[in-house]
């Protein structure tokens, strides 16, 4: 049974001092076990997006240092709050206390509560525009994800579907976004209070790496691999790249190390311009020559007067 009080270390059986690695550690080990795809018990997708819920809040320091400040009410607490203060506000606002009673002296006599409280979230609230006694409307917090996509996948774009929080969520990726890019998905985020906005999410966009291909920026870089007549004579060769195989032009007389730009084939934007592609040039010899490989390369080793080594 998970607990009925939504803590999040009880949901993931933590204590509040556990490490990054521990929090890891035990939802790898209940998402595991509870999966909807592997759990068939009725119960296990709710406590699947619990643990999900409760992972998302504790892997985040940010959020997390928030979370053990604020407790259930983080996402609703503006950030600019002292969360002593706030603790102390709802203790007295439990209690049904005004002046020194409600603050245990702390501020003074005749504070009023709702009028401290008002102070805090002025612009927030709707200042003395509200109806009764309260806390009034409190947007709900920004969050922030981490989504990893492969050099493909952000350079064509598309939908994807995620879970965050333990909700399903369908997001649209541009086509050719970039390392740390934030994609935003508004009123996405943490929940409002009394009815106000939810906040918005933002995904940051991690590029996953790649066995091919290596992204700076919206430049691309590849090895290109060519046989030693070809650098020697020059010839036109395939490249494969995200957007497909293209050509390119490799000059007579081109040696290892030597870099061909492919202007405007890197990652695409519609605002900012295409990114380049550089292939860097590998000359690659036969690891197992024929005779006649061999015969050749002896003929030319005979009537070459090339050293690169000389100076």
């Amino acid at each position: 049974m998970m607990p009925s009080a939504r803590d999040f270390y009880e949901i993931l059986g933590l204590q509040r001092n556990a490490s990054q690695e521990d929090i890891q550690r035990a939802y790898r080990k209940l998402a595991r076990a509870n999966h909807p795809d592997v759990n068939k018990d009725p119960e296990a997708e709710d406590r699947f997006k619990d643990i999900s819920e409760a992972y998302s809040v504790l892997s985040d320091p940010k959020t997390r240092r928030r979370y053990d400040a604020f407790g259930p009410d983080f996402r609703q607490v503006p950030e600019d709050v002292d969360p002593e203060t706030w603790a102390r506000a709802k203790a007295g606002r439990g209690r049904g206390a005004r002046g020194s009673s409600g603050f245990g002296g702390g501020f003074g006599e005749g504070i009023d509560i709702d009028d401290l409280l008002e102070g805090l979230f002025s612009g927030r609230t709707g200042g003395a525009g509200r109806t009764g006694p309260g806390w009034g409307p409190i947007p709900g917090a920004d969050q922030e994800a981490e989504i990893e996509l492969s050099v493909e996948d952000a350079y064509r774009g598309g939908r994807r579907t995620l879970t965050v929080g333990g909700r399903r969520i369908e997001v649209r990726i541009p086509a050719g976004v970039t390392d740390g890019q934030r994609i935003r998905l508004a009123g996405q985020g943490g929940r409002g209070g009394d009815g106000a906005p939810s906040g918005d999410l933002y995904l940051v966009v991690r590029i996953a790496p790649h066995p091919r291909y290596r992204v700076e920026g919206r430049d691309i870089h590849i090895r290109l691999p060519i046989t030693p007549w070809e650098g020697a004579l020059g010839a036109t060769v395939a490249v494969e790249t995200p957007g497909g195989e293209t050509k390119v032009k490799v000059p007579p007389g081109t040696s290892s190390g030597r870099r061909l730009r492919l202007r405007g084939r890197g990652m695409p934007s519609a605002r900012a311009g295409a990114g380049d592609l550089f292939a860097e040039i590998q000359i690659m010899v036969p690891p197992h020559p024929t005779d006649e490989e061999k015969r050749l390369f002896e003929q030319l080793a005979t009537v070459s007067a090339f050293d690169p080594r000389r100076r």
